[in-house]
């Protein structure tokens, strides 16, 4: 797991509001990447539907017909955000026993294929998001579980990585799928490590995210964080983790950042 460090740096510009901008020059910004700025939604569905059909026609050769009802993506989405375990879905979808065995198997294997990772969008108002924190001085940080030369191209071919100062994910494929918190943890760390290293200051720090890896991963290391609804997870399901507040996407979560001044925290001691 390896941080990219400094990618096009820029001045802050100056702002009208003095106590705000010196704020919003001392305010770092960790971002996770599916979800807030990625919408997954349309590859997870096509995943589950491709992964049925294979696991209907695999025993049709077999001479078994199975009761198979397919969800809607509305009704599978509305599962994934309440975190519905994925062998509650095959069973809802009308599998059982070593039917749901084969169906799981066949999402790890296909759900970070090609063809399906171009099915992946940016989230409305994503980009403008990130360019409106950016241009405020704002030092945006990717943390995320994807894949880190997947999320690295990705905003590569959407002209982002300028916007980032350190991008940071897994090497493992299949790691952002199952949302593992330790691993977010980690990545975190690191991240809060390497910057408090590079800036020697004490930083305003919050963590972006829409999954309970995000939110448990930062309060773990005492930042507040801000829950996002337009990803995996509802506002019902985020609202457990009583993260420091909700909002429905990026532009909203940075429209609030820059309109707010938090304690500043010494990032020196956090890791």
């Amino acid at each position: 797991m390896t941080g990219i460090v400094a990618l096009d740096p820029q001045s802050p510009q100056n702002y009208h509001n003095q106590n705000h901008g010196s704020y919003r020059q001392h305010l770092i910004v960790f971002c996770d990447f599916d979800g807030p700025i990625v919408n997954v939604s349309n590859r997870y569905y096509a995943t589950y539907k491709l992964s049925l059909s294979a696991t209907q026609v695999v025993y049709q050769t077999q001479g078994i017909n199975l009761p198979i009802q397919m969800l809607s993506k509305k009704q599978f989405w509305e599962m994934k955000q309440n975190r519905v375990a994925d062998v509650e879905i095959a069973m809802r979808s009308g599998l059982q026993g070593e039917q749901i065995d084969f169906f799981l198997e066949r999402v790890s294997e296909i759900v970070n294929q090609s063809f399906l990772l171009q099915k992946d969008r940016l989230q409305p108002g994503a980009s403008w998001a990130l360019a409106l924190l950016h241009s405020q001085g704002v030092k945006l940080v990717l943390v995320t579980l994807r894949c880190q030369l997947q999320a690295t191209q990705i905003l590569r071919n959407h002209g982002l990585t300028r916007l980032f100062v350190g991008i940071y994910g897994t090497e493992n494929q299949n790691t952002a799928y199952q949302n593992y918190t330790g691993v977010k943890t980690k990545l975190l760390k690191k991240a809060i490590a390497d910057q408090a290293k590079i800036t020697g200051y004490p930083l305003s720090a919050w963590m972006v995210g829409d999954t309970e890896a995000d939110l448990l991963a930062a309060q773990e290391l005492s930042i507040p964080t801000i829950a996002l609804t337009c990803g995996i997870r509802s506002q019902f399901y985020l609202q457990q983790f009583q993260p420091t507040c909700i909002h429905s996407n990026l532009l909203a979560a940075a429209h609030y950042l820059l309109e707010n001044k938090p304690q500043p925290l010494e990032l020196s001691l956090l890791h």
